[in-house]
């Protein structure tokens, strides 16, 4: 196998960033770290991304969008279209580039070792993409853009990135995103002032900040309200819309305390919340109000259709991409875009 800069970093006992000033003969390393490095790199016959360095001097009008394969086809999709849109725009081309590194079983490992293997195949995988590719700027999408030796590997081969949804605002790059927190809060109080108390929630994955803050968002509606959150109530999902069947059936045949109403923190989880309120023999919204969030087709396939959320995701991969290309903003300082969303109220809630 071809060792990659990661290789030569831990070899070294270095930073990837140190590997990259060393080979790129700047003056700011010491000698004897610089020796060091040069050894461990020819002992590895590692030879650098010369695609990827020659960035700065020549254009390839080319952007690529990197994503988790197992994120949600409608989200990518709906992202892909935004970014496409700004590429036209400018005369660019966009290359969208799925990774298959298991993301999830990455961050929710408690297993440093396991974690740090992880992290450096998921490295090497991008340098692979780095080799095939010349790409002008890189576009991450959630979760991978709360990764940051991720962003750093970018930046250490000057490849300007913008992030969708990240959790932090410090990462030095340009990022775009929208107030989950506040949005969840909005719907939660949609069904509180419908005078629901009881209220079941149910959660994303953990490797999903934006569920995270979904969550955060309805807790902070329920206490201000007065409401007591019922842990018995809060149940983890995973995005799906199985999930979304598994957790109503649990919700759903509580003795006491039984919800009146179901947040789900995703439009297919929310869709398996009504078929599994309808095999119970409930009416929604008689018997139970549900809502999701996303605005995504399901929501308006379904019957009821869907209160929920609608998130600004076409607009996301728009406003990334002109982050990148546009001249307005090409050579400007990071910034940080803030998209609205909109509360669709339906036949659900």
């Amino acid at each position: 196998m071809k060792a990659t800069i990661t290789d030569v970093a831990h070899e070294a006992g270095v930073s990837i960033k140190t590997v990259s000033r060393v080979l790129n003969k700047e003056p700011s390393v010491a000698q004897k770290t610089r020796e060091k490095v040069l050894e461990v790199a020819k002992r590895l016959h590692y030879s650098p991304n010369l695609a990827a360095r020659g960035l700065a001097s020549s254009k390839s009008y080319l952007v690529a969008l990197i994503y988790d394969s197992s994120v949600s086809p409608y989200y990518i999709s709906r992202l892909q279209e935004g970014a496409i849109g700004a590429c036209r725009e400018h005369g660019y081309h966009l290359v969208p580039q799925p990774l298959t590194v298991a993301l999830k079983e990455l961050q929710n490992s408690a297993d440093e070792s396991v974690k740090k293997s992880k992290i450096d195949q998921l490295l090497e995988s991008i340098e692979t993409l780095m080799t095939r590719l010349r790409v002008d700027g890189v576009v991450l999408a959630p979760p991978l853009s709360d990764f940051k030796e991720v962003i750093q590997l970018f930046k250490d081969y000057n490849i300007p990135v913008a992030l969708i949804a990240p959790s932090e605002r410090d990462f030095e790059t340009h990022a775009v995103k929208m107030d989950d927190e506040k949005a969840a809060q909005q719907i939660t109080d949609y069904l509180l002032a419908q005078g629901h108390k009881s209220i079941g929630f149910i959660k994303g994955p953990d490797n999903h900040n934006a569920a995270s803050m979904r969550f955060i968002g309805f807790c902070n509606a329920m206490e201000k309200s007065g409401q007591t959150i019922d842990a018995a109530n809060v149940i983890r999902g995973d995005f799906s819309f199985k999930s979304g069947v598994a957790a109503a059936n649990e919700l759903l045949s509580k003795a006491d305390n039984r919800p009146t109403a179901i947040f789900a923190s995703n439009d297919d989880m929310a869709a398996g919340v009504v078929s599994g309120a309808l095999r119970a023999g409930l009416s929604v919204p008689e018997d139970l109000s549900v809502c999701g969030f996303d605005d995504t087709p399901v929501a308006k396939i379904l019957f009821p259709q869907l209160t929920t959320i609608r998130q600004p995701i076409h607009a996301m991969g728009y406003e990334a991409v002109s982050l990148l290309v546009s001249p307005k903003f090409k050579n400007a300082a990071p910034s940080v875009k803030d998209l609205d969303f909109e509360l669709v109220i339906r036949g659900s809630a």
